[in-house]
């Protein structure tokens, strides 16, 4: 694979000049491993180290290097040093490591780069870092039952108003089709609506140019200069202007998570209406980002394996009919979240499906020099400065944990018509056996919420429509959002749908 290939129009002569500019030192000054670390592979291309041979295909080039290094090493990758622990059953040292491993500072760096925000670990802004975590209590507990029954009915809003007028097969690109569904209801369950404008649609308003920037994320997120990303900025800027505090003022029905946000970043004077603007845009990103992609995925799967869907479906009737609710389109739906977790066999195949395209890798950063503590009472000494890293794939992937780990399996999760959450490596229980959303520091605070949103999706589109998918190929995983969240798929595909018979 070629550098242009791996880099955006523009970008390329940029990171070529670097890397040539950087040439003469890494040849003479390469970094060299010290004793007791890990093994270390620089890669031969200055700057870049081995950024391309992960970039082509990362799970594949970590189990490499894994057979001929061992269980950690350290890959020099665009300018970074990044240690990787790919054993599982070693996954728990990285908490237990948390006085050395920081997440925070390298989580703010990225967001503020990514959405034009001041890095809210800042002497100016003093405990801003601690209150916005201390909002995300809003996403767990009674304030997540609130967000999934509003995020219930602004479904079956957006749904019955766009599909009202069903009478027949209806064909559209499937990624097009929950976009925008999700965004609309996910965008007024947490923002709330306009009350001077009740027909507004905020897909329409905001819905592509939400897309463009998704499409420029990843090379946000690896500090590429925004000037080099043709119109990103402008979008970028439009975007976060939305939100203008002013603007969000008139808003109704906004959810607590977010009037809760507005008033903590009231109290920060010396933020701008600008500033403030660019963190509700940074949680709009946050909260639909990764979550629509993964619903995409979870339709996709079901609809390509009839016998999947044909049970996930029944076993959303007949939780309807215990319950006393009609099954056709137009029949407002409720279902608790406890009524949500008892749906073993949908809640299995959303795993599978973040099982097979999550790609989120857990990136810890090192705070001082230490030797990293085996069980078996062995350790590697670790540099100050240096990334620390679990790539998940790898445990997603692994054979000897998932049988035919490439196959989708939608019961895979699913045991004696329970949730099966004992999976073996080495003949030991893997405490971390899937991980789409993080772990310790770094585990997603709106995990259960998305969980709920893809689930809503799946139960409503299920119990409304007949669906079906028009074209024979088979959708591959794109490459931009490797180690950064779920893979986007590298095309669209048309499929058709009706109201149910």
């Amino acid at each position: 694979m070629g550098l242009l290939e791996w880099l955006p129009s523009g970008v390329y002569g940029l990171a070529l000049a670097t890397a040539l500019a950087f040439g003469a030192f890494c040849a003479f000054g390469r970094r060299k491993r010290h004793p007791g670390e890990p093994p270390l592979i620089n890669g031969w291309i200055p700057f870049l180290g081995e950024a391309l041979n992960y970039r082509k295909n990362a799970t594949e080039f970590l189990l490499t290097l894994s057979k001929k290094h061992g269980d950690i090493f350290t890959v020099h990758m665009a300018g970074k040093y990044i240690t990787f622990i790919i054993n599982p059953l070693q996954y728990p040292i990285v908490t237990k490591s948390s006085k050395y491993l920081e997440f925070s500072e390298f989580a703010d760096q990225i967001s503020s780069q990514a959405f034009d925000h001041p890095p809210t670990i800042n002497e100016k802004y003093p405990d801003l870092n601690e209150h916005i975590h201390r909002n995300y209590q809003h996403l767990v507990g009674k304030s997540l039952d609130t967000l999934s029954d509003n995020m219930m009915r602004n479904l079956q809003i957006v749904f019955k108003t766009k599909f009202s007028q069903l009478v027949d097969w209806e064909m559209v690109k499937m990624h097009k089709f929950c976009f925008s569904i999700i965004f609309e209801a996910s965008f007024k369950t947490f923002f709330g609506r306009d009350p001077y404008n009740e027909d507004y649609n905020v897909t329409d308003e905001i819905g592509e140019k939400f897309l463009k920037f998704d499409a420029s994320f990843s090379y946000l997120a690896l500090n590429i200069p925004i000037t080099l990303l043709g119109p990103t900025k402008k979008i970028r800027k439009e975007l976060i202007n939305f939100f203008n505090p002013k603007k969000m003022e008139k808003w109704l029905d906004v959810s607590k998570v977010i009037q809760n946000r507005i008033d903590m970043l009231e109290n920060y004077n010396l933020l701008s209406d600008y500033d403030k603007a660019a963190h509700h845009f940074a949680f709009l990103w946050a909260s639909m980002g990764n979550t629509i992609p993964a619903t995409f995925w979870a339709i996709y799967y079901l609809l390509r394996h009839p016998e999947a869907f044909a049970v996930v479906r029944d076993e959303i009737d007949h939780l309807l009919q215990s319950t006393g609710q009609e099954r056709k389109p137009g029949c407002s739906i409720y279902l608790s979240r406890e009524q949500l977790d008892n749906l073993v066999y949908l809640e299995s195949a959303i795993n599978e499906t973040l099982r097979l395209c999550s790609s989120s890798m857990n990136i810890r950063k090192i705070k001082e020099n230490f030797i990293l503590q085996f069980e078996e009472n062995r350790g590697v000494s670790l540099r100050k400065g240096d990334l620390f890293a679990i790539f998940p794939p790898i445990l997603h992937m692994d054979p000897e944990i998932y049988e035919e780990p490439q196959t989708y399996k939608f019961d895979r999760y699913v045991e004696n018509g329970k949730k099966k959450t004992t999976f073996l490596k080495q003949g030991k229980k893997l405490k971390y056996f899937l991980m789409p959303f993080g772990s310790g520091s770094s585990m997603c605070p709106g995990r259960f919420f998305a969980m709920n949103e893809i689930k809503l999706f799946v139960v409503l589109a299920l119990v409304y429509f007949d669906m079906n998918i028009m074209e024979d190929k088979q959708l591959g995983q794109g490459k931009d959002r490797i180690g950064l969240g779920i893979l986007l798929p590298d095309s669209d595909i048309i499929f058709r749908y009706k109201l149910r018979s």
